[in-house]
């Protein structure tokens, strides 16, 4: 059935006030999941990128839904045909989201799902139990269950949940687990879209601006303590440049967090189970021959603490036999690589999977344009991180092991959409003309001599 402009934008207009009238409801139960997370933080990574995606797509959907004429075959357009395609809602779609940012990572991907025309069901994390409840129950005081509906539980309710018959299914999480994800959907021919993660990398020019590019790894590394499936995960510098940077960026922690385990702007690690994971990736690395500089700066107690707070580790000295080299770190760990050149960093991505991000740090346009050319990966920030993801006008994904597929702004729209091609024929008889009606004679034999012309 169709699904009218004003039932979407009413729709979106709920999901808007669900998180206006609840959002400090959220934070607070944001807080409690991870043991302590800034209200603010929530407020900038989780519930203000949602209200903002939702006030897009409710501003630009009427314009995203029209539609597109396209260009029918020669010469059939001089002969009256039309041709076109249409955007239809698909039907129900399934989100799967991690605890990452719990909330965003529903309510992004929402504001596509809601303006394309569909209905959802929503499975939010076992990680984060107070922020699953809090959906479960408020999410029925703004939508009738048959337009979003929230499931919840562990990890056996989230594979039923992928097995079910949805018309489109997108999962944010582990790669480990968008493979499990792909296969429960290939046995219903459910399309998917996989937001999923990997090793995103710092490439360091030697014109780069280090005062700026230790400021902005920072920030980026240390916000949410580095649970970020776009936090940049390793830096590739220039060797004679490794020691300058590594104290550059050593300073702008200290600046940003001169305390950690009393400050509220800093996040603590989500459970016990990814505290030790992290905890193992640097015994492993320090056994192996890194390099290990704490960034402590009020030389708290952490090992006393009662408390899942970690301080950024810069690990130096790293080879690729080492955990945090292999795997997607999540966490306040950031490993500095020394290479030769530009070239040699871009040859090293190239060996490894295609990451959700890549980060360039330089002056240099020509050097910038070989990065972008000999590098793939979902997307791209020059001279910061993670900010692409914040553009609502450019679709947002990985590539390969980092996802597949994409959404934000019209790109969300069209990727929660069935285009349906429309053809109008035209009053001639084109079949004739063609030479495609029995019985085949000298109009076919043109036709098919005309397609056969270099």
């Amino acid at each position: 059935m169709p699904v009218s402009l004003d039932v979407r934008r009413d729709r979106i207009d709920r999901a808007v006030a669900f998180l206006v009238d609840h959002g400090r409801d959220f934070c607070a139960a944001v807080s409690e999941d991870f043991g302590h997370r800034s209200h603010d933080m929530t407020l900038m990574t989780d519930i203000n990128p949602s209200l903002n995606a939702l006030k897009d797509a409710r501003k630009h959907m009427a314009a995203w839904a029209r539609g597109e004429k396209r260009k029918p075959m020669f010469p059939l357009g001089l002969l009256g045909a039309k041709a076109r395609v249409e955007y239809q809602p698909k039907g129900v779609v399934g989100v799967i989201a991690p605890w990452n940012f719990p909330i965003g990572m529903v309510m992004v991907p929402m504001a596509g799902v809601l303006a394309a025309g569909n209905r959802a069901m929503v499975k939010p994390s076992e990680f984060t139990p107070r922020v699953s409840a809090l959906f479960e129950e408020l999410i029925p005081q703004y939508f009738d269950a048959k337009e979003i509906a929230v499931v919840t539980g562990g990890a056996d309710i989230g594979q039923a949940f992928s097995e079910l018959p949805f018309d489109h299914i997108i999962f944010t999480g582990a790669t480990s687990i968008g493979r499990h994800i792909m296969r429960a959907a290939a046995a219903n021919l459910t399309p998917v879209t996989l937001e999923l993660g990997g090793k995103s990398p710092v490439i360091v020019g030697p014109s780069a601006d280090l005062d700026k590019l230790a400021e902005r790894v920072t920030l980026g590394k240390m916000m949410n303590a580095g649970q970020i499936c776009l936090a940049p995960d390793y830096l590739l510098v220039d060797e004679r440049q490794e020691a300058d940077i590594v104290g550059k960026i050593k300073a702008s922690a200290s600046a940003m967090y001169p305390t950690l385990l009393d400050n509220d702007d800093y996040t603590s690690i989500v459970n016990d189970g990814h505290h030790a994971r992290l905890s193992d990736y640097i015994d492993d690395a320090r056994a192996k021959g890194a390099e290990i500089e704490i960034v402590n700066p009020a030389n708290e107690d952490f090992a006393g603490a009662n408390s899942r707070k970690m301080p950024l580790h810069i690990i130096r000295n790293v080879s690729d036999d080492m955990k945090v080299m292999q795997e997607e770190i999540f966490g306040p760990l950031l490993p500095v690589k020394k290479v030769a050149s530009v070239d040699a960093a871009i040859d090293y991505v190239n060996a490894h999977d295609r990451p959700l991000g890549l980060y360039y740090f330089g002056a240099d346009k020509a050097e910038e344009r070989r990065v972008l050319d000999r590098t793939i990966s979902g997307g791209v920030t020059v001279n910061d991180v993670i900010f692409h993801v914040a553009m609502d006008d450019l679709p947002f994904g990985g590539v390969g092991p980092s996802g597949m597929g994409h959404y934000h702004g019209q790109d969300g729209f069209k990727t929660f959409s069935h285009a349906k091609s429309v053809y109008r024929q035209t009053g001639v008889d084109v079949a004739k003309l063609a030479g495609m009606k029995p019985p085949y004679g000298p109009a076919t034999k043109k036709a098919i001599a005309q397609s056969f012309k270099k």
